[in-house]
């Protein structure tokens, strides 16, 4: 009898983007089955100037580059998660993480909403399928998803959740809702 060879799981590129200070490390961290790679440095007086503090004004750390993490959802999926830079002095770096990927989460702080814009902007002038998932902070506004989507003007069909990235269940949840929504659309345009 011949030897099969056993079916390779599809692998996926998810971006884990939003604006400084919003989660993107601890999501990538708190979801990753393989120890995440992360290109954080220390928050120096040479940002001062440069990077507006106003809000994460007890932040130490900032990516510099991406953070990488991987995550398998069952035998024949895989995703390769990517955490963009937040600061706006690294945004070059987003279009070469964007490359190859099926999809976004941008992560939205809403003691800060008016910092999701341009990452929404981002992927909606790219034509990148994106979903927007709510960090809940101690001590934040609550608003419900209607009231978020209404804020960031943010189209019906997009999905809108509210999550502790800090929370692996959580971080999951939002993981789960970006590929049933990236299913949906490949499967509406494909019929």
């Amino acid at each position: 009898m011949p030897e099969t060879t056993p079916a390779l799981a599809a692998s996926v590129k998810i971006l884990i983007a939003g604006g400084f200070g919003v989660g993107k490390t601890t999501m990538v961290s708190s979801i990753s089955e393989v120890a995440p790679l992360r290109t954080e440095e220390l928050i120096t007086e040479l940002s001062t100037g440069v990077d507006d503090l106003s809000g994460v004004e007890a932040k130490t750390t900032t990516t510099v580059a991406l953070d990488f993490g991987r995550i398998t959802i069952d035998n024949d999926l895989v995703l390769y998660l990517f955490g963009t830079p937040g600061q706006d002095r690294f945004w070059f770096l987003w279009d070469e993480l964007a490359r190859g990927a099926l999809g976004a989460i941008v992560i939205v702080d809403t003691r800060r909403l008016e910092n999701a814009f341009a990452a929404i902007d981002y992927f909606e002038r790219r034509g990148l399928l994106f979903m927007t998932a709510v960090n809940c902070f101690a001590g934040a506004p609550i608003y419900t998803t209607n009231e978020v989507r209404e804020a960031l003007d943010i189209e019906p069909d997009v999905p809108v959740i509210l999550c502790d990235v800090r929370d692996r269940t959580s971080s999951k949840t939002v993981l789960m809702a970006l590929v049933e929504y990236l299913l949906a659309r490949a499967t509406s345009t494909a019929v």
